[in-house]
C-alpha cells in the first residue's frame, strides 16, 4: 500500500562516544607535573514529542541517528568540549521498543523529552592520577565508547473518540461535519487508507477525533485494511461505533465489530463506547422505530444521524462530551 502515513518504523540509533583523556605536563619548570584535561562526554540521543506530526515519513530516509562525540581533553587541565546532543521529532503518542520489543519509552504528550540512550563519558586527564605516590603519571582513560541499537516506532494515535464501522458507513463524512478536517470521501469501501484526525469544538471545549479506516469481519486475522490500524483504537477513550441505514443486518453487523475488537485486544471492549445509526435521512421514523427497539432488548441505546441533513449531530457531540468528561 503506498501512502504517506507511516506508522511503524525501525530506525539506528548510537549515542557519542566519550571523549579521551588528555596526557600533558605543565611546561613551565615552576609548576612542573601533569595538567591533562579529561575528555568530555558523548552527545545523548533524546527522542522529542511533537503534536505537528502525525507519521514518521520524516524518518524514512533517515534511518541512522548518531551523535557526536565528545573532544578529548587538553593540557592546563582543560576539559573538553561535549558532544551535541541529538533529538528526534516524533508524534504524540509514540511507543519505543528495543530489538525484543520490549518497551523502553512512550511519548504522551508534546514537548515531552526522554533520553533514549546517555552518551559515553568523558576519560580522565593525567592530572587525575597525580598522587604521592606518582608524581609524574603518563596515563590518561580514554573516553567509554557508546554501541548502537536498533529501535522501533509505533504510532498509536492519542486520540478522545475513535470512529469504528465497515467501509462506507460514514465515518468520514462524520468526521468531515463535525470538524474541520477534510479526509477523502467517495461510495466506495476503503475509501479511508489512513487515520484521519479533527478537533471537535463545543463552545470553550474541545476533543480530538479519529476517523480509522474500515473493519470487516476477520480485519483481526489480517483481512482487508483495518488490521493496519486496529492498534491505534487502543489510545482512544471512547470509542463511536457507526451503522450505516442501508445495512441490512444491523445488529449482526455491530457484533461483528466487538468480535474483531475482543479479538485484537479484550481489553477494548472495557473502553466507554457510543451506536449511532448513520444516513438516517435515507429512512422513515417506523422503520427508526423498529431499528431502536433491536437494540433496546440488548440495552444499547443508540443516536440517528445524518451527515447530509445534520440530525442528531448536536446531540452526538454533547453525548461524547458527557463521556469524555466522565472518564
Amino acid at each position: 500500500m503506498k501512502d504517506n502515513f507511516i506508522d511503524f518504523i525501525k530506525i539506528y540509533c548510537k549515542s557519542g562516544n566519550g571523549g579521551m583523556g588528555c596526557i600533558h605536563f605543565h611546561r613551565d619548570k615552576k609548576k612542573r607535573g601533569p595538567d591533562g584535561g579529561s575528555g568530555g562526554k558523548g552527545g545523548d540521543i533524546i527522542l522529542r514529542g511533537n503534536s505537528n506530526l502525525h507519521t514518521y515519513i520524516h524518518l524514512r530516509y533517515k534511518k541512522r541517528w548518531i551523535a557526536k562525540s565528545g573532544s578529548p581533553g587538553k593540557g592546563n587541565n582543560i576539559t573538553g568540549s561535549n558532544g551535541k546532543n541529538l533529538f528526534i521529532e516524533v508524534p504524540v503518542g509514540t511507543i519505543v521498543r528495543d530489538i525484543n520489543k520490549t518497551i523502553i519509552v512512550e511519548i504522551t504528550k508534546d514537548n515531552q523529552e526522554e533520553v533514549l540512550f546517555k552518551g559515553g563519558k568523558g576519560g580522565k586527564g593525567n592530572v587525575f592520577f597525580k598522587s604521592s605516590k606518582s608524581q609524574s603519571p603518563y596515563y590518561a582513560q580514554p573516553g567509554i565508547k557508546t554501541t548502537g541499537n536498533w529501535i522501533f516506532l509505533e504510532l498509536k494515535i492519542l486520540a478522545d473518540v475513535g470512529l469504528i464501522g465497515f467501509p462506507n458507513s460514514g465515518k468520514s463524512t462524520l468526521l468531515s461535519k463535525m470538524t474541520k478536517a477534510r479526509p477523502k470521501i467517495g461510495n466506495f469501501s476503503f475509501t479511508t487508507k489512513r487515520p484521519n484526525l479533527g478537533i471537535v469544538s463545543m463552545n470553550y471545549k474541545s476533543f480530538l477525533m479519529a476517523d480509522l479506516p474500515g473493519i470487516i469481519e476477520n480485519a483481526s486475522k489480517g483481512k482487508g485494511l483495518g488490521h493496519y490500524f486496529l492498534r491505534h483504537i487502543e489510545r482512544n477513550s471512547v470509542l463511536l461505533f457507526l451503522i450505516s441505514s442501508k445495512t441490512r443486518n444491523k445488529k449482526k453487523e455491530y457484533f461483528i465489530l466487538l468480535n474483531e475488537l475482543k479479538k485484537f485486544n479484550k481489553k477494548l471492549l472495557n473502553k466507554k463506547r457510543l451506536l449511532v445509526i448513520s444516513k438516517s435521512d435515507l429512512i422513515d421514523d417506523r422503520i427508526k422505530i423498529k431499528i431502536k427497539n433491536i437494540f433496546l432488548k440488548l440495552e444499547i441505546d443508540i443516536i440517528f444521524i445524518s451527515s447530509f441533513t445534520k440530525e442528531g449531530l448536536s446531540l452526538l457531540k454533547n453525548k461524547l462530551l458527557n463521556f469524555i468528561q466522565s472518564i
